[in-house]
């Protein structure tokens, strides 16, 4: 850093950072707004061991997130995702033993794989279909929040274990369900104890009942080894670079990252696409185009995915508002100059999707929804959007299951808008809510009838 300029981060008034700092880690996104119009997208809060640098301008999160991974921390103290995904996670893990079993994780999602699961995600949608329409009345006011979760989870399960857990989906659902609501709440509340009978407890019985079923399947897997692995959890197995604990950790760390965000992320799709006027219809239209008719998958399945055009460019405008992670936190274990200030190391650096993707300098008219805004855009626009559209990071710490949720969401609307007829109940966007993964207050009530 010698030799190099930088200023100070600008901050807030003493006399506010109290409450800021209560409110950010109970509901970060209205004080990310305000930090936003008082102060900047890049800012300090906090004062000694407990500081923080907030980066929302995209161009300082382009800079920050291209710099070598050895300069920040993951297994910092306030990363409280190590209690339910595990210590050896390599959402947790830094240096070599990140590297190692994010490598052995990465294998399970080729593209010939992702490819393959296409068929598994438009026929599991259809059931879920099914059940919804058997289980109601043309018009019933239906909460499609549970019904996506059920779904996605459904959906993860089978891509990591095929159909060897399918019967137990539903306990894994529980298990896990439970474990994003407590992720959910104030991180004050998430202070490490070892009182029983609380929220943190049950999490952890809880967690201990799915390392039991993943332990089985280590172990079958141990004992009928294939010439050709037919899940991610066979690939992990028959690697041999991780221990089983270290498998056991990666296991929940994608389930648990794949589940409650892509469910969330549905759930908004939901509300901004159907409260945007025509465009349910779009998608239906587009859909039956390229899939065929409602009730079965006619088109050849590696052609499907690229050819939804209208339904991927709805999910990435809704991902743009409303990224299910607000905030990605990681710590500077050096000194740091990103976007021109200085980061002391130390620094919880939490960069914000949330406020790249309602940046008034990358988007046009940004609080719109506008699925159409990434139609046709020139070589300079393109480059300003994927510089601004991170809602699931980049670079070798990026979400491993990004190219799954984006199939499931994309693939999930389609097939929704082909089968369903769907009213909101309401005219408005809903309130966000909750720390890890923001979802919309109340869920999303809907009438719902068959086409």
């Amino acid at each position: 850093m010698t030799g190099t300029k930088s200023t100070v981060l600008p901050r807030p008034r003493a006399a506010s950072q109290p409450r800021l700092l209560r409110q950010l880690f109970r509901q970060p996104l209205p004080v990310l707004d305000e930090l936003n119009s008082t102060v900047g997208p890049v800012c300090g809060l906090g004062f000694g061991p407990f500081r923080f640098a907030i980066v929302g301008d995209p161009s300082a999160i382009r800079e920050l997130l291209s710099q070598p991974s050895d300069r920040f921390r993951w297994n910092h103290k306030f990363n409280v995702l190590g209690f339910v995904v595990g210590k050896r996670s390599m959402l947790v893990s830094d240096g070599a033993d990140h590297k190692r079993r994010r490598t052995s994780v990465q294998a399970g999602f080729s593209r010939r794989r992702l490819d393959g699961w296409v068929p598994m995600i438009v026929n599991r949608t259809d059931s879920a279909i099914d059940k919804l329409i058997e289980s109601t009345q043309p018009g019933d006011t239906v909460d499609l929040y549970p019904f996506g979760r059920t779904l996605i989870i459904d959906i993860v399960v089978r891509a990591l274990f095929g159909d060897r857990l399918s019967a137990q989906t539903a306990e894994i659902e529980a298990g896990f369900g439970r474990a994003q609501d407590y992720l959910a709440g104030s991180l004050f509340q998430q202070l490490p104890h070892r009182v029983p009978y609380t929220a943190r407890s049950r999490v952890r019985a809880d967690r201990r009942g799915l390392d039991a079923i993943i332990d089985r399947q280590i172990a079958e897997s141990r004992r009928h080894p294939l010439t050709e692995s037919r899940d991610v959890l066979d690939d992990l197995v028959q690697s041999g670079e991780l221990s089983d604990a270290e498998i056991r950790d990666q296991v929940v760390t994608l389930i648990g990252a794949g589940y409650d965000t892509t469910a969330a992320a549905l759930a908004w799709i939901l509300w901004r696409v159907t409260l945007h006027d025509g465009l349910w219809k779009r998608i239906r239209d587009e859909a039956d185009l390229v899939i065929g008719e409602p009730t079965h998958l006619s088109a050849d399945e590696s052609n499907i995915l690229p050819r939804l055009e209208l339904a991927n460019r709805s999910m990435r405008e809704t991902l743009r508002l409303h990224p299910t992670a607000s905030l990605a936190p990681r710590e500077a274990a050096t000194d740091l100059i990103v976007g021109g200030y200085l980061i002391r190391r130390g620094t919880l650096i939490l960069w914000s999707p949330y406020l790249a993707g309602r940046d008034a300098t990358a988007w046009r008219d940004p609080l719109a929804f506008d699925p159409d805004r990434f139609a046709d855009l020139s070589e300079s626009e393109r480059a300003v959007a994927d510089a601004a559209w991170v809602p699931f990071g980049r670079g070798p710490r990026a979400c491993i299951g990004f190219a799954l949720a984006q199939m499931e969401l994309t693939l999930i609307i389609a097939r929704m808008a082909q089968r369903l007829d769907l009213s909101p109940t309401s005219t408005e966007v809903p309130q966000p809510f909750g720390l890890i993964a923001n979802r919309p207050t109340g869920g999303v009530p809907m009438h719902v009838s068959p086409r």
